[in-house]
């Protein structure tokens, strides 16, 4: 069945399996990246992002397209990891201390070692200034970028306002812009 996300979740619930694995197979890098960066710990992203598809499968029957897919999707993981974070002892405005070990890009072959060593220190710069982002500002970026969320979806997904989802990844697109020095 080809159809919307939302139409794909529909089927699902009736039974279609094909529909889940459409559905899986499109959204589970984003999903991942964007569990696996607000929580740094792979071993930890790895369950909570199970979880969040656990939650999905559960909820199947009950599902109503009131929204997109993918707003719905990422509120099930934002509320997965308000939860854990709670379980830490952390909250949705407190830093995150830990440290992002993002994978490197691969670089081409034919890649002249200085702008190699240049990407890579933009990278870790902006690396470091992700994992400094006040949690809310990085959750913000991370359901942008990765989610492909607008203000309007994040916010619906982190139970806020537009305009705080907008000042939030306002904010966070600043703090990265200066940190890898893009004017």
């Amino acid at each position: 069945m080809e159809g919307s996300d939302e139409q794909l979740m529909l089927a699902y619930a009736r039974g279609d399996a094909g529909a889940f694995e459409k559905l899986y197979g499109k959204h589970k890098g984003p999903l991942f990246r964007y569990v696996l960066r607000s929580v740094k710990a792979r071993g930890e992203a790895e369950e909570l992002f199970q979880d969040v598809w656990t939650r999905v499968i559960e909820a199947a029957a009950r599902y109503t397209p009131q929204a997109k897919f993918t707003t719905w999707l990422y509120t099930i993981a934002h509320n997965r990891l308000v939860d854990h974070w709670r379980a830490k002892g952390l909250t949705v405005v407190s830093l995150d201390d830990d440290e992002t070990q993002a994978p490197d890009p691969p670089a081409p072959p034919s890649a002249e070692p200085h702008r190699i060593a240049e990407a890579q220190a933009t990278l870790d710069r902006l690396s470091a200034a992700l994992a400094a982002l006040p949690l809310a500002q990085r959750e913000a970026f991370l359901l942008h970028y990765e989610g492909d969320l607008t203000a309007a979806q994040i916010a619906t997904a982190t139970g806020t306002n537009e305009e705080a989802a907008k000042s939030r990844l306002r904010y966070a697109m600043n703090k990265l812009r200066d940190a890898v020095g893009d004017d």
